[in-house]
């Protein structure tokens, strides 16, 4: 009796579930400007969860967890390998392969993924498919040839799926071997023209760096990575960016928009939570929870059009018994109440707020901004202004730059996502001290907007 219970129970929410507004509801993500938007004109912004072995590690009943984890954190995104080898192997022992499709009456490897997908859609998540990772097309384990079939074939299989968005590379250079990346990146997109498609470069590199007037890739993404200042190793001597600005996320914006045409970018991979600074000396500190949520809002308050959050023990998916990579520590289910992934969802809340597509970095605002750590980041749209502070400093802000003759002043803790109300004031400059020892975001609104309420 009680096990028909539940299962009227399980039922029940399944059917809730189903029932309820989906992303996609509001038509295909699209392009406009620096920002990705559905076809009805309603904001989309990218809150992605790193899933990297999701499709070879978890069972079903995992999944269903997983994603159970990633709704209720306010993740919009999953980014997944599709292939981490060739060929890969899944939990069931079933193969895939560029050229092994699956056989009838077998829960083969693409059933498994399809059902991943199709768990995410019931929850209003979006899968983005790394198509095959770069190490597998640096190894010239794919040829060009080979690529126009792999792509065909997925395209077929997935491009009617309402939460699909498509990304190509996987922490590697679009110098090695273009013409694969190009050849699979094209077929897809001849297959399937509805849904976006991106490129994952390697480390401290963005994608617009060799794909900038590629027809194919409708947003970037940069790889911050994962070391810390000055973190450079002998192998790091062709770093592409100067020695001592490592974790400043926020550069790669600008960067990527001085390639031409002006597309969305975000940050695809900054450092995980609970990873090794520098990723192979487990002798290092870790990447805690304030690094992952400043990461989030340097990116973001820099104009990305949203963010991706990972966790050491996620990104792998470690179970007890299992060798762990990058010194990881603790089992995936575990991983996923740590704090830095139950708190990116306050990041995606604030941003959706206020009148989305008019918002722009400016830096202006600030009169006494510093570096590193105390570099201050703000973001505007006509009558709201709001100011990220890592270090909870005092700062000045000139509240003109936005309008109205009376501004209204919050201050939001980014861990917990709690807003204070501080008061009314007049347009003019600010000097603020926060009270609070962490970080936080500095909102002024004209005070004649409800955006927020006192």
């Amino acid at each position: 009796m009680k096990r028909n219970i539940v299962i009227a129970l399980l039922l029940a929410l399944q059917a809730l579930s189903a029932g309820a507004e989906k992303p996609w509801d509001h038509g295909r993500l699209t392009v406009s400007g620096r920002y990705l938007v559905h076809a009805d004109g309603t904001p989309f912004f990218w809150l992605g969860e790193t899933a990297w072995l999701l499709p070879q590690k978890l069972d079903r009943y995992e999944v269903a967890f997983y994603l159970d984890r990633c709704e209720e954190a306010g993740f919009n995104v999953v980014q997944v390998q599709v292939l981490n080898a060739v060929p890969s192997i899944n939990v069931y022992g079933q193969l895939g392969s560029i050229d092994q499709f699956g056989q009838p009456g077998t829960y083969g490897y693409w059933d498994h993924l399809d059902y991943i997908v199709d768990e995410a859609a019931r929850r209003g998540i979006y899968v983005g498919l790394v198509a095959i990772w770069g190490s597998q097309v640096k190894a010239g384990r794919i040829s060009e040839q080979q690529a126009r079939t792999y792509g065909r074939f997925l395209a077929e299989r997935y491009g009617n799926r309402p939460n699909i968005v498509w990304i190509m590379g996987g922490d590697i250079e679009g110098s090695v071997h273009p013409e694969v990346w190009q050849s699979l990146a094209t077929t897809i997109k001849s297959t399937d023209p509805h849904h976006l498609m991106t490129f994952h470069p390697r480390g401290r590199t963005t994608s617009a760096r060799w794909w900038g007037g590629a027809e194919w890739i409708d947003f970037h993404t940069f790889q911050s990575g994962h070391r810390r200042y000055g973190q450079r190793t002998a192998k790091d001597k062709n770093y592409p960016i100067a020695d001592g600005t490592e974790e400043d996320n926020w550069m790669y914006v600008d960067s990527t928009w001085t390639h031409d045409p002006q597309k969305p970018v975000l940050d695809a991979e900054p450092s995980y939570e609970d990873i090794p600074q520098g990723l192979h000396d487990g002798s290092q500190p870790r990447w805690q929870a304030c690094d992952v949520r400043r990461y989030a809002y340097w990116s973001v308050f820099a104009g990305s059009c949203g963010h991706t959050y990972g966790h050491n023990s996620i990104m792998q998916f470690l179970k007890p018994g299992q060798q762990p990579a990058y010194s990881a520590c603790k089992p995936w289910y575990a991983a996923v109440g740590d704090p830095g992934f139950g708190q990116m969802k306050h990041l995606k809340q604030l941003m959706l707020r206020f009148p989305y597509l008019e918002r722009v970095p400016d830096q202006s605002i600030i009169l006494d901004n510093a570096t590193r750590y105390d570099r201050l980041i703000a973001t505007r749209g006509n009558d709201y202004l709001l100011v990220y502070n890592y270090t909870a400093r005092p700062m000045r802000l000139d509240l003109t730059r936005i309008g109205g003759e009376q501004k209204r002043v919050w201050w939001m803790d980014a861990a917990t996502g709690a807003m204070k109300y501080l008061g009314q004031f007049p347009s003019q400059v600010l000097l603020f001290r926060p009270h609070e020892v962490r970080d936080g975001v500095l909102i002024a609104i004209n005070a004649t907007k409800d955006y927020l309420q006192p």
